[in-house]
């Protein structure tokens, strides 16, 4: 009998912005069912642990490359050993600023976390 392995699940959460909009979800909901299924299928691999399809872009950022229909991205950053903050997606067409709006959602992000901090230190 082949002895059961537990995997080490890895949780997507997504980035929301100041105004309770999620980038990524604002992308993700507009594409029909077929994209929008075969991205899932890709980012579940990331959950699983597996980063063939991923490449760093820059400021700790990495996207999912899915291979797929225009060539669709996925902007993350991982955080701590359990979290990928889903920062947004695009085709390849609209790469570089989809890239740079997820760069500047990080920046949000990881600001507002630090505040966070400080002001719970202070109580």
């Amino acid at each position: 009998m082949l002895p059961l392995v537990m995997l080490k699940m890895i949780e997507f959460t997504e980035y929301i912005d100041a105004n309770g909009k999620s980038p990524f979800a604002q992308w993700f909901d507009a594409l029909d069912a077929v994209a929008a299924t075969k991205i899932r299928v890709y980012t579940t691999r990331v959950e699983l642990g597996n980063y063939s399809n991923v490449e760093p872009i820059g400021e700790g950022l990495s996207e999912i490359k899915i291979d797929f229909g225009p060539g669709y991205r996925v902007y993350f950053r991982k955080e701590k050993e359990k979290l990928l903050l889903l920062l947004g997606g695009s085709s390849k067409k609209g790469q570089q600023k989809a890239i740079d709006a997820a760069k500047l959602a990080w920046k949000k992000y990881d600001s507002e976390r630090k505040q966070s901090v400080r002001k719970e230190k202070r109580n």
